[in-house]
């Protein structure tokens, strides 16, 4: 079996891949994201992830590679990772009572055929009313600061979500179903 590397110091990242029960390895991308291109989202999803695992892929050649990105998106907006707790609070503000969609971009480069393949994934979230004090308490919390939308659904961020659709673990960071059906497409055995 070829070895596979996961292209991302995200420790939820890894937690998910995991579960699909097959040896690899996380190797952090020193690409540099840039949110402000001009692309549709799913593009940039898939521009972000591809550019992610081609520059771990230069460094192990040998490796099967995965990139990954993932942001959210209101009303064409793209909203990234808030680092500050102001920036938190305004998204946590705007996203308040709201449905977004989560984008992930996914991109598998495997180096026997030289295939590079990648592929962008939409789910849903609905929010419900979150107040000011929440909103707050939250913050306080510093969940938010790293975290696409600075809502983090696999914690405490979860008692805002009203409804769901489409890969949960997509969510999260990383699209476990489309993740697992493209590494078995160009030959991976899981299961």
């Amino acid at each position: 079996m070829q070895k596979i590397i996961l292209a991302s110091k995200s420790p939820r990242r890894k937690e998910i891949f995991s579960k699909l029960h097959i040896p690899f390895k996380t190797v952090g991308s020193n690409f540099k994201e840039d949110m402000t291109l001009r692309m549709p989202p799913k593009e940039l999803a898939k521009f972000l992830s591809k550019g992610k695992a081609q520059e771990v892929a230069k460094r192990y050649p040998q490796h099967i590679v995965i990139g990954a990105d993932t942001f959210v998106v209101l009303d064409g907006e793209l909203l990234g990772k808030p680092r500050t707790t102001e920036v938190a609070r305004e998204m946590l503000r705007k996203t308040s009572n709201r449905t977004v969609e989560v984008i992930s971009g996914i991109t598998i480069i495997e180096p026997r055929s030289q295939k590079i393949i990648s592929k962008a994934v939409t789910s849903k979230i609905t929010f419900r009313k979150i107040t000011n004090e929440e909103i707050e308490g939250y913050i306080k919390t510093s969940i938010p600061l790293d975290k696409a939308g600075g809502i983090a659904v696999q914690e405490i961020g979860a008692i805002f979500v009203e409804n769901s659709s489409g890969d949960y673990f997509n969510n999260m960071g990383l699209p476990l179903f489309e993740t697992a059906k493209t590494l078995k497409e160009i030959g991976v055995k899981i299961l």
